[in-house]
């Protein structure tokens, strides 16, 4: 891999067993639980629902179902922050706890003999979603034939740890998972990648992996960000994705494990996803670890769990150290795409100002996709866009690579970040812009089109009443000129 940084691991919430919460009393379940449009809700304020019950049906293929993660009462639909970068707020389905109403809604269990296409369509069904962060509805993914599937328990940042715990305890379903998943996809060669740092995942699956004819495990560098897909595809296969291109275009589909293993569960159990496992780590957590949750528990409970906060200052983070969102409070909903909450002690000093860049070219060397962050930086702040997008601006993965080796202070992947989202913003505004002339041009041509109509019309109309008068008028000077005439 290019570029990229070796930091220094914090992956202590792996070292203890996974911690199942089911004594919850509320929950936030968002509609958009993927990367795509939100889920449209298909149930009311007042209703009862069963776990596995549908409270969002997916709006299209680039959707997902979201169903409910435990027997409870709806007792409002509103819309409030969602926490992804794709939308500012989102509805999200409040669940209030009920006694149980017996055993949860499952789906039937597919068995050998089940064909592709019903296959896809059952993790489809189940909601599934890609688990390692970027979120896209897995059956939109494996569309298409595939020569090589990648299973990702790369975990490169160094606080995130839920992976690696799943690794080391359910091996078995995870790479049952990965056989389903290489079955409808096609793929003849299947992958399972790990890091060399990982040696009780590595070992679990080494003890199993004779079961799974077909998976050939992988061991690459701990290098960040090792986990990012295309990075993997080039380590692994010696293959480029193009930058304006995915992963399919080169005939490899890359799942994360825990993608993996919800599959498994959709299929032979017939479970819908509704429950991930997250860590909580960080200098600032009591007891870190990693928690199986059910899908819209707030951060506040999560971090309960883990023991509570030790500082009265601190960074909370959704996400890992180095890509996760800040939040300003721990109200936030866990979702399908939060694999991990950290909690960070606030550092005396962190808002110092930025100094100006000195172009020594550090954030160029530690970038994994061969950008020039330093000249990103300098047309960043001249919002040069046209020459920003030339330079890759779209390319950047956000992985913040370039902000800890800039000797200068620089946010440097915030502000790409911003950057993107003025160009996309600014892109939409065009667009309405257009839409909005276009409107009022087609408008304008109606109205005079109509005007013209209006006015054929009244022609017409004057027409029919003129034309019969004048016929009248015609007559009775025909019958005065008549009665002057001399009799015969």
């Amino acid at each position: 891999m290019f570029g990229g940084l070796r930091l220094a691991p914090h992956k202590e919430a792996a070292d203890a067993p996974m911690r199942r919460i089911e004594a919850v009393e509320s929950l936030q379940v968002s509609m958009l639980q993927h990367s795509g449009r939100p889920a449209r809700p298909v149930v009311q304020v007042g209703d009862r629902v069963r776990r596995g019950d549908l409270l969002g049906a997916a709006a299209d293929v680039r959707s997902a179902p979201v169903h409910a993660p435990i027997d409870a009462v709806v007792e409002a639909i509103v819309e409030q922050p969602s926490w992804l970068p794709s939308a500012d707020a989102i509805l999200h389905v409040h669940l209030r706890r009920t006694d149980s109403a017996g055993a949860p809604r499952c789906l039937a269990p597919l068995g050998e003999c089940t064909d592709a296409e019903a296959l896809r369509e059952r993790v489809r069904e189940a909601g599934i979603v890609g688990l390692g962060g970027a979120g896209f509805p897995t059956a939109d993914k494996l569309g298409g034939d595939r020569s090589v599937l990648i299973l990702n328990g790369v975990e490169c940042e160094p606080h995130i740890a839920c992976d690696d715990r799943l690794l080391r305890e359910d091996a078995r379903a995870v790479l049952g998972g990965g056989r389903w998943l290489a079955r409808i996809c096609g793929a003849q060669q299947v992958l399972i990648a790990v890091e060399d740092s990982m040696h009780a995942a590595i070992d679990a699956l080494r003890a199993v992996l004779a079961d799974f004819p077909g998976i050939t495990l992988r061991v690459v560098p701990d290098r960040y960000p090792q986990g990012g897909e295309r990075q993997l595809i080039a380590t692994l296969c010696g293959v480029e994705v193009p930058a304006d291109g995915l992963p399919r275009d080169v005939g490899i589909l890359v799942a994360n494990v825990a993608t993996a293993a919800a599959t498994h569960a959709a299929i032979e159990r017939g479970e819908p996803l509704t429950r991930r496992w997250v860590s909580v780590s960080g200098d600032a957590v009591a007891a870190p670890g990693v928690f199986e949750v059910p899908i819209g528990l707030p951060v506040a409970e999560l971090v309960a769990a883990a023991g509570g906060y030790t500082a009265d200052a601190v960074h909370l983070l959704l996400g890992g150290s180095m890509m996760g969102t800040a939040l300003p409070d721990d109200a936030a909903p866990i979702g399908k795409l939060h694999n991990a909450v950290t909690v960070l002690r606030a550092r005396a000093g962190s808002t110092a100002p930025a100094l100006p860049c000195i172009r020594c070219g550090a954030c160029a060397d530690a970038c994994p996709v061969r950008l020039l962050p330093q000249q990103l930086h300098a047309f960043s702040r001249a919002e040069d866009d046209g020459r920003l997008q030339a330079q890759g601006l779209f390319a950047c993965i956000e992985c913040g690579c370039c902000d800890p080796v800039c000797p200068s202070g620089i946010p440097l992947t915030a502000q790409f970040r911003q950057a993107k989202q003025r160009i996309q913003l600014e892109a939409v505004q065009r667009v309405q812009a257009d839409t909005a002339r276009q409107r009022h041009e087609l408008r304008q041509q109606r109205l005079l089109e109509t005007e013209a109509l209006r006015a054929e019309r009244r022609e017409a109309r004057r027409q029919q009443v003129t034309d019969p008068i004048q016929a009248a008028l015609a007559r009775a000077r025909a019958k005065a000129a008549g009665e002057r005439e001399p009799p015969a």
